[in-house]
């Protein structure tokens, strides 16, 4: 097998009557209130008339082909027909906003958007003379570039999912066939509590398919262990245990938000009643993990990986023990080679944080990796200095050889398993005429892990206007141009940012600035005006 199509086929050749795809009423889908069940046997006759539509319409290697299909099984059928091409998807995010939508397919090339509906609010502003859409079942447009050929190959891209780096703008990760089966590989092969029976499992995910844990574990993973996805359309916790019930759920995959929320909920009857083995939920608070695990008998595998390592480099804590309370990230893979470095690229000692760098084993240390940043070959590059790609997170090795998060030493905000950019939001922030200036910090947030919180500067005609409704303006102005789990959760108003003798932002002072202004009760809390700004966005 070198592609998920191909992996796809063996299993539905070998186990047509299977499930494939499944929902329980409870789910509350609203495209299938009444939950569906799709067998492998029933997705290839739907795959194979898809391949048709798209190959005789000239599609194949050489073209991406963007999908705003969400976590429908139409997401599926598009992506398994596509591949069986060697056409490349660019899933697509439905919080985008347009002018974020608009750099993401225009540095991906996309010139056609298949999508659940025309009328999607992410499609509202798209230039339709530039990028064609159609709807699920509508005619497929000729190509507009000839293929160059319609079978793909193990090293031919599979996807383009984008990723926020520390630069100003998401980056576009080049992933390649082997990188996704290297990634379906590693999950299945963890072991331990998180061993997978052939045929037998079922894993339950909120995650989205823009995500590559999504894609790339759940329904990879299941794809070629012959085992059902359960892909619920987000995470909704009132229903949450239902659906794990009704689901039968073997597998669930949770980020570190999601076990805080179901925490706080009240007991159930389906608090227990279920069939799950464990759940991987990478960057779940140390402290959430014990109470979690005690309150629904469910064990938590954390993990490590990033986008650009695939499953080539990562870790489990899977068959390994570990001091409760500690957020242990695991035992590497393996076949991974890693260091562990201080800025000037040395060695530490065992027991010492520093930078996590990584590559594969063997002749080539890029071999099951991302295949490179679209039209950035200098940032590729930089990340891969001497040899070995550097992760940016900042970790420390006990005496046995397991691997404990420590820190992130990128500008980036992790909130609710989000990288969110500070670069980014800093320049959608900084047009509003009432700021001369503004700096985005991550900050400690219970719930999602990190919050954005953004440092204001008025401006000389900035007024003298309270400042909460001056930064509520801000935030409503940013929204425009940001999707809204970037915009500020936390803002304060100070008289300068702190800056270095070189005249440098000096992220560490901020940050810890961030977190005293919090603490105190000094900083404005906008977490629930900018959660209402997205209901209500939901609601037109």
């Amino acid at each position: 097998m070198h592609s998920p199509f191909s992996a796809f086929l063996m299993q539905s050749n070998a186990r047509p009557d299977a499930t494939m795809l499944l929902a329980p009423a409870s789910a509350g889908l609203a495209y299938a209130p009444q939950g569906f069940r799709i067998t492998y046997g029933e997705m290839r006759d739907t795959v194979e008339a898809l391949r048709k539509r798209f190959g005789d319409a000239g599609y194949g290697v050489g073209h991406r082909v963007g999908l705003l299909l969400e976590n429908r099984p139409e997401f599926f059928s598009h992506w398994l027909a596509l591949n069986a091409l060697g056409i490349s998807i660019v899933p697509i995010n439905p919080d985008l906003r347009p002018g974020e939508l608009d750099y993401q397919l225009d540095m991906a090339d996309v010139d056609l958007i298949v999508t659940h509906s025309k009328q999607a609010a992410t499609l509202s502003l798209l230039d339709r003379s530039r990028i064609r859409v159609i709807e699920v079942g509508e005619a497929v447009p000729a190509a507009t570039t000839p293929a160059l050929r319609q079978s793909g190959l193990a090293d031919d891209e599979c996807a383009l999912l984008f990723t926020s780096g520390s630069t100003g703008k998401p980056k576009g990760c080049i992933l390649s066939n082997t990188y996704f089966m290297i990634l379906a590989d590693w999950y299945v092969t963890q072991g331990g509590i998180a061993e997978i029976v052939h045929g037998e499992e079922v894993a339950l995910t909120p995650l989205p398919m823009f995500h590559m844990n999504a894609l790339g574990c759940t329904a990879l993973g299941m794809i070629v262990s012959g085992g059902a996805i359960v892909p619920l359309d987000r995470f909704h916790a009132s229903r949450w245990w239902q659906s794990v019930s009704d689901s039968g759920a073997t597998i669930i995959h949770c980020l570190g938000v999601i076990p805080a929320i179901l925490l706080r909920l009240p007991e159930s009857p389906y608090d227990r009643d279920h069939r799950v083995k464990y759940s991987l939920g990478p960057g779940v608070d140390a402290k959430h993990k014990i109470e979690f695990e005690e309150r629904y008998r469910i064990p938590i595998v954390e993990a490590w990986a990033m986008t650009e390592t695939g499953g080539r480099a990562t870790t489990t804590t899977a068959c390994d023990d570990y001091t409760p309370g500690q957020r242990c990230i695991g035992r590497p893979r393996k076949g991974m080679e890693y260091r562990i470095v201080d800025d000037a690229g040395n060695d530490v000692e065992r027991g010492t944080p520093g930078e996590l760098i990584v590559r594969a084993e063997g002749d080539d240390p890029r071999q099951g990796f991302f295949s490179g940043y679209l039209k950035d070959e200098q940032a590729t590059e930089e990340a891969w200095a001497g040899g070995w790609f550097h992760t940016g997170d900042v970790v420390y090795e006990d005496d046995g050889g397991l691997l404990y998060f420590f820190d992130r030493k990128k500008s980036i905000v992790r909130r609710s398993g989000e990288n969110i950019a500070v670069l980014e939001v800093e320049a959608a922030l900084a047009g509003h005429d009432g700021i001369e200036a503004v700096v985005v910090t991550p900050v400690h947030d219970d719930l999602r892990g990190e919050e954005v919180f953004a440092f204001f500067v008025r401006s000389g005609d900035g007024g003298s206007g309270a400042d909460a409704s001056l930064a509520e303006d801000v935030i409503r102005a940013g929204a425009e141009r940001l999707a809204y789990h970037k915009l500020p959760g936390y803002a304060a108003f100070i008289d300068a940012p702190p800056l270095s003798s070189t005249q440098k932002l000096q992220r560490g002072e901020i940050k810890a600035m961030a977190a005293e202004f919090v603490r105190t009760g000094k900083a404005l809390d906008f977490r629930e005006f900018k959660a209402g700004m997205r209901r209500k966005t939901k609601q037109g």
